[in-house]
């Protein structure tokens, strides 16, 4: 196994490739065997056969793209190479059940457990490449299904005679669903026997994902420790503080769940929002990049990894990061803009997160 700073490093090439796209996949596919990377996430059967070939000492994980919902699906898999497969995000924790006790003892599972959920089935959507051009299933997801739309009705024997579908000023979201959380339900999922946590992040920020795999992380630690006195609720207020579209946990718990769907559009938990990222400890300050604006006054959450609770502090004073004059505001006026602050009492690592609280 290929470990950079504690942590493995998976590639993904889970695309349904057309038969041009094969040599640049080839390619792609020794080189990664070469870097030694943990694992190539791959969902095209032509795809796992290819780089099979010319990758024989990289594992292969079947994505969750292949649609894998029965423990039927990974013994196909499994007699094709895969050492992990990650399920289908529409199974109950039941179907899960069945599958663990049934699947190969060796065959390592992989579930998602927050984030984005697609509108199409695992993922399988056109909606993005019909209407933006973009093909999610070559990994250029526009994000269609986020956008909002005027839906009307049309009366079968007045063709054109079209009539609005009931939406407010911002049109409907009939498309956009919630994000999944299954904090409250990791107990449940480690004495399943589950391999691996998924956390969906496609285009979200170093803030967002930080404070999620944090929590999860926590909460997967602390559950291992000490099982009875889990507390989700801790975790999930960590979780509370990044924005989102509501939350559900989908068909988990329940596969006649209808509460899954977000038709208002709305961003929730505003409260806080990306504040920067540690560049450099300096003693009794710090140097950060910021992503928002700053003002002498505000309250800052520092991320701490492996540690629940952030260290809260104020910012007592800003310097200029290039004349070291004192200011009382800076904004992110150009890329990688950076400025210097009263920092609390421990050793800071680079890339740490700030949290801004508004």
């Amino acid at each position: 196994m290929h470990i950079v700073n504690g942590k493995r490093v998976y590639a993904a090439i889970n695309i349904y490739a057309e038969d041009e796209a094969y040599d640049e996949i080839i390619e792609q596919a020794k080189k990664l065997d070469e870097l030694k990377v943990d694992g190539i996430i791959m969902s095209d059967g032509g795809v796992i056969d290819s780089v099979k070939e010319v990758a024989p000492n990289t594992p292969v994980h079947v994505s969750t793209q292949a649609n894998t919902v029965s423990y039927h699906a990974c013994n196909f898999w499994y007699k094709n190479g895969a050492k992990r497969v990650i399920l289908g995000r529409e199974m109950s924790k039941d179907q899960i059940k069945t599958l663990m006790e049934n699947k190969p003892k060796d065959l390592e599972i992989e579930i998602f457990v927050h984030g984005a959920l697609c509108f199409g089935y695992s993922g399988r959507c056109f909606l993005s490449e019909f209407l933006a051009g973009r093909n999610g299933n070559l990994g250029d997801c526009a994000q269609s299904c986020r956008w909002s739309y005027n839906v009307y009705v049309e009366e079968t024997n007045k063709p054109g005679n079209l009539m609005p579908v009931e939406y407010d000023e911002k049109g409907t979201y009939i498309f956009s669903s919630k994000d999944l959380c299954l904090i409250k339900e990791i107990p449940e999922i480690i004495e399943m026997g589950i391999d691996s946590l998924k956390i969906e992040g496609r285009l979200k920020t170093e803030y967002y994902l930080a404070t999620v795999v944090n929590a999860y992380r926590n909460a997967i630690d602390d559950y291992c420790k000490d099982p009875k006195n889990y507390d989700y609720l801790k975790y999930f207020n960590e979780l509370d503080k990044t924005k989102t579209r509501g939350l559900t946990t989908f068909y988990f718990n329940d596969k006649n769940n209808k509460d899954f769907q977000d038709y208002e559009g709305h961003q929730y938990n505003n409260n806080y929002e990306f504040g920067g990222k540690i560049i450099e400890d300096q003693g009794d300050r710090m140097l950060i990049e910021i992503r928002n604006k700053l003002s002498v006054g505000d309250s800052l959450e520092l991320i701490v990894p492996g540690q629940i609770e952030p260290i809260k502090f104020d910012i007592e004073k800003l310097w200029n990061d290039e004349t070291l004059e004192e200011i009382s505001t800076v904004n992110p006026g150009r890329a990688e803009q950076k400025v210097i602050l009263n920092k609390p009492d421990l050793k800071l690592k680079k890339d740490w997160i700030l949290r801004r609280k508004k």
